[in-house]
């Protein structure tokens, strides 16, 4: 295998007009400091590891999406747009090494805008673009350690006018470095930009100044920094194997990625890959809730739900499977844009879905039953959302979709696909077939599992939507809340109230328990602060009480909180058992 290697300027001047990235590729995903760790390894003259190149011949141009790099980056993720070839003679794919020259552009030609802290993302002010500037003045001998972040040179993003405000330093911007191909020129501007420093610029400080310039030039025109393979065989099965294993020493390739430059080389009508990324931009930001899946979760639904293999293995994306994928492509989208209102009807968004893996095979169900959003006003959707909603957060609950996903996804599937009885969510095959794989299975009892939940965890958010009717998660948003708040519970004030050191400790143990929590609105919540619990239920409405399980024969005051727990445990038990019936166990909970 001969490996060549090139300047960074040379391989830079290539990139969009000879280079380019397969859509297999993912997005630029490195930051700012990765950017300047990089620069900072070339100007050390550190090897930067190598790259991975594919030619591929004319005639195969328009056989492959193929897509540009990008130099101007923004925080949050920057899409690469579609690459015009025509008239290109010689393309090259980048497969390994996208993120090192993706870096370099926006280091030489681009910017990246980033966002200031604790500024909203939809201020336009919150946003800045900065370029990458040297500080000539820095001498790296100065960070013989190698400093906090590990780099000796003073690389910065920066604003313009900030960088010519500055005046204990000298930023240069490392882009102009390119414009000095030729040595004589370069030599001019070196002693041209000495000649620019301050008449108190020391000697010291001039042979600094002259010492980065110089360090910068070689480092992009000189030295052969970017040493990489070539490969010329157009099997693209070979190809994707060698760029797996190239990819596995560094940022793992997700095996959806692997599948969605599948899905793009090989759909002929659809753009798949823009279209797969539209429509995950849509099921995250524009249903009713704000969600946070991905194209993993895309890519693993199609496979699901038209009965080809779970698991990710290249040998199993042949053309017939990518066919069949491309032909229920419609039926896909409306079944997983379904489903997401669904479970975004029951308050479950990105803040409490802690597996998405456990969304698939309600996606499967209602793949199956084209059209039906379960979100109607009949008996039939009325059962099946609230068998849909029950389900669902007890998987949760129990983690049954979570290090064996694969395989609980491959067995829950099979109780879709046997002849069905009565078109009910089968909530009782489901959790049969799951416990008796040893998926999700555990030995203590549902409310135990419930109440051994505390403050602040999503999993806590889950169990107390149990305690609740689900009509109106979707559209309201509902907070953790102490019903005797925290603030009562503190050293002092337990101190003043004469409670002994044993009994201090049981009050600020139980005060985040499960027990002493109910939802709220997010402005009822605020409206109620650290106010006094029997005086503030007191304000509340006739039936607050057993919506919130809150015992009515128990006067909330301090030293009856333990009281109040024990009769609101009691409350929390009988609300489970009516809702999965008498002994169940959680195993069991997720038959019901």
């Amino acid at each position: 295998m001969a490996y060549h290697s090139d300047t960074v300027a040379a391989v830079i001047n290539r990139v969009n007009h000879g280079y380019f990235l397969p859509a297999i590729q993912r997005e630029f995903v490195w930051s700012p400091e990765q950017i300047v760790e990089l620069f900072d390894s070339v100007m050390r003259g550190y090897p930067i590891g190598s790259f991975l190149f594919w030619n591929l011949k004319p005639e195969n141009h328009d056989k492959w999406e193929i897509y540009q790099f990008i130099d101007q980056a923004r925080h949050g993720g920057t899409h690469n747009q579609l690459a015009n070839t025509n008239g290109v003679p010689d393309v090259t794919l980048v497969l390994d090494g996208q993120q090192r020259l993706t870096a370099f552009m926006i280091g030489l030609r681009g910017s990246y805008t980033i966002k200031r802290k604790y500024m909203w993302w939809g201020n336009p002010n919150a946003w800045v673009k900065q370029s990458l500037y040297l500080d000539l003045l820095h001498d790296p001998q100065l960070d013989a350690n190698d400093g906090d972040m590990g780099v000796r040179y003073n690389f910065r993003f920066l604003e313009a006018f900030t960088a010519k405000a500055d005046t204990t330093t000298r930023w240069f911007p490392v882009g102009h470095i390119l414009d000095f191909d030729n040595d004589d020129r370069f030599y001019q501007f070196v002693e041209d930009e000495i000649e620019r420093l301050s008449d108190d610029t020391t000697k010291a400080q001039v042979k600094v100044v002259r010492q980065n310039l110089n360090y910068l030039h070689r480092a992009i025109w000189k030295d052969d920094v970017v040493a990489y393979y070539t490969e010329v065989d157009q099997d693209y099965d070979r190809v994707l194997d060698i760029f797996v294993r190239a990819n596995e020493g560094g940022t793992k390739l997700s095996k959806s990625d692997l599948l969605l430059s599948m899905v793009t080389s090989k759909w002929g009508g659809v753009n798949a890959r823009q279209e797969i990324y539209g429509f995950v931009e849509r099921i995250n930001g524009e249903l009713t809730r704000r969600n946070n899946f991905d194209k993993d979760f895309v890519m693993k639904i199609c496979l699901v739900v038209t009965d080809l293999p779970v698991q990710y293995k290249v040998q199993n994306f042949n053309n017939a499977n990518l066919s069949l994928i491309e032909k229920n492509w419609t039926d896909i989208k409306s079944a997983i844009e379904r489903t997401v209102n669904l479970v975004n009807s029951f308050g479950i968004d990105r803040d409490t879905l802690t597996s998405a893996n456990a969304l698939i095979p309600i996606a499967y169900y209602l793949y199956r039953r084209p059209g039906a959003t379960l979100l109607g006003t009949t008996p039939s959707d009325a059962r099946d959302r609230r068998a849909v909603r029950l389900w669902l957060i007890m998987a949760l609950l129990n983690n049954v979709f979570g290090a064996a996903s694969d395989t609980a996804l491959a067995e829950a599937r099979k109780v879709f696909q046997a002849p069905p009885t009565d078109g009910e969510f089968p909530t009782t095959a489901l959790g049969t077939t799951l416990q008796s794989r040893g998926i999700g299975t555990v030995t203590t009892s549902a409310a135990d599992a419930v109440l051994d939940l505390r403050y602040g965890g999503r999993e806590t958010l889950l169990g107390l939507s149990l305690l609740y009717e689900p009509e109106g998660y979707g559209t309201a948003q509902f907070h953790q809340d102490h019903i005797f708040p925290r603030s009562l519970f503190t050293e002092q004030k337990l101190v003043e109230r004469g409670y002994d050191p044993e009994q201090r400790a049981r009050y600020q143990t139980k005060v985040d328990g499960f027990a002493n929590l109910q939802f709220l609105r997010d402005d009822e919540n605020t409206s109620k602060s650290a106010a006094n619990p029997e005086e503030w239920v007191q304000t509340r409405d006739a039936d607050f009480r057993r919506r919130h399980l809150i015992p009515e024969d128990v006067t909330l005051t301090m030293d009856n909180f333990e009281v109040f727990l024990i009769r609101r445990e009691e409350l929390i038990r009988q609300r489970l058992v009516s809702l999965f019936g008498t002994g169940a166990n959680t195993a069991e909970v997720v038959n019901t």
